[in-house]
């Protein structure tokens, strides 16, 4: 999965942007309370350990 489908998804699940780091984007997700870290590489795969820990943080 892309980053961008990756965002998406997220969205479309009630997780929300809240502020740019380095290079990732600092989320949040209302399901968990949890705030989490998506990579900023639209265009890039995620690695499958990375989709994986950002899935579960996200209550998804």
């Amino acid at each position: 999965m892309k980053t961008s489908e990756l965002k998406r998804m997220l969205s479309a699940k009630g997780c929300y942007f809240l502020s740019h780091g380095g290079r990732h984007d600092h989320w949040f997700s209302p399901i968990t309370k949890l705030t989490f870290t998506v990579p900023r590489h639209d265009s890039q795969e995620v690695p499958k350990g990375t989709l994986k820990n950002i899935m579960k943080k996200a209550g998804i």
